[in-house]
């Protein structure tokens, strides 16, 4: 499952080093206190996505960090989980960041080659509101700081009401024209285990799902490798329906009419999520006390709200603070959605089928 993580986001041309003050938006939301003046004139150096997510990082997270703190926020961007590994090996045991945001898998890779300090979790005071399984990975080498989330995406033009069951997909009158996620994404793992389920399997008797894939095969204009690709198809009136996709890959084009797309997590088989990780290097050039308290502030519930409603990831502290009027949007998440739905990947499990259900997938779509 790994070559999704590593790849879904190589299309986002990388930018280079960014004050955050330049970079973010302005009105931070939280207030400096005179408790944080110990971190002033401090520098925290963050390596984080080029893409709307990371973006959404610099505004909520790290502009808020600065006001709240005194504390400078230096931040390196780049487009995929590979290229901060690379950035993070070619240092050698001279880090250039404190900090790193990236997926699971990357994380993996660099805690299995040693690059990665096991944060003491008894620093990081937010993580008592963090469910168990949202608050570490890669070996408790990393700490959760959001939940890359994926629903159904469709048009809201041919689409009466967003669909409550991914057997929508599979409903040619409703969505004749339909795009699929590419072979290589964790998406398309979920989505053939999500058909087995609807056809009377599960992951463990997958069968039923490739028979059940293959009667979308008519009716898939793309396997979409490409977030913008799909929201102009959208825009145009060429796809009714599509996913799993997340949400996150559009805010702007959902809020934006012309585009006439929308997308729910309303799906009464729950929707699939992957926990995305904050990690802090060995021998990183700034101050512990500073990296920890970065990472502390990520999960705060304010923090953790203005995230979710303005990227539509999904929080991972089950007391984040969502607004009344975001809390009426289908594709902003709650904690008690997430509490009741989300279905987090057996990354384990996955690994032992992965190469197996790609090359089951691709014969389906490529023929």
């Amino acid at each position: 499952m790994g070559e999704h993580d590593l790849n879904r986001r190589q299309f986002i041309k990388t930018v280079g080093v960014a004050s955050v003050a330049a970079a973010a938006l302005s009105m931070p939301f939280i207030r400096a206190s005179a408790s944080d003046t110990r971190f002033a004139g401090k520098t925290l150096r963050l390596l984080t996505w080029s893409d709307d997510t990371g973006l959404a990082a610099l505004r909520n997270i790290a502009a808020t960090f600065e006001a709240k703190t005194g504390a400078k926020v230096i931040a390196d961007r780049t487009g995929s989980t590979s290229e901060m590994v690379a950035k993070l090996k070619a240092g050698g045991d001279r880090p250039q960041y404190d900090i790193i945001t990236l997926a699971g898998v990357g994380a993996e890779g660099l805690a299995a080659a040693g690059l990665l300090e096991k944060p003491d979790l008894n620093r990081i005071p937010n993580l008592i509101d963090v469910p168990e399984k949202y608050r570490t990975g890669a070996n408790g080498h990393g700490i959760g700081y959001l939940l890359w989330c994926n629903s159904l995406v469709y048009s809201t033009r041919t689409q009466a009401a967003a669909p409550d069951s991914y057997a929508a997909l599979w409903d040619a009158d409703l969505a004749p024209n339909i795009f699929l996620p590419p072979p290589n994404w964790t998406e398309a793992m979920d989505l053939i285990i999500i058909a087995a389920k609807l056809a009377g399997g599960d992951e463990h008797n997958i069968e039923p799902g490739f028979k059940k894939l293959a009667e979308l095969k008519g009716r898939v204009v793309t396997l979409g490798e490409n977030p913008n690709q799909i929201a102009e198809l959208f825009r145009t009136g060429s796809l009714d329906m599509g996913g799993l996709y997340a949400p996150a890959f559009f805010p702007k084009q959902i809020r934006d009419a012309n585009y006439g797309l929308g997308a729910t997590f309303g799906m009464k088989e729950g929707f699939y999520t992957d926990l995305m990780l904050s990690v802090m290097p060995k021998n990183r050039p700034g101050d512990t006390d500073l990296a920890y308290a970065f990472i502390d502030h990520s999960l705060d519930p304010l923090v953790q709200g203005k995230m979710a409603e303005d990227i539509f990831n999904g929080p991972v502290n089950a007391k984040a603070i969502i607004s009344a009027e975001a809390r009426k949007s289908p594709y902003i998440l709650t904690p008690e959605q997430i509490a009741e739905k989300a279905i987090m990947h057996d990354n384990a499990f996955l690994a032992t089928v992965h190469d197996q259900w790609i090359r089951r997938y691709t014969e389906i779509f490529s023929s």
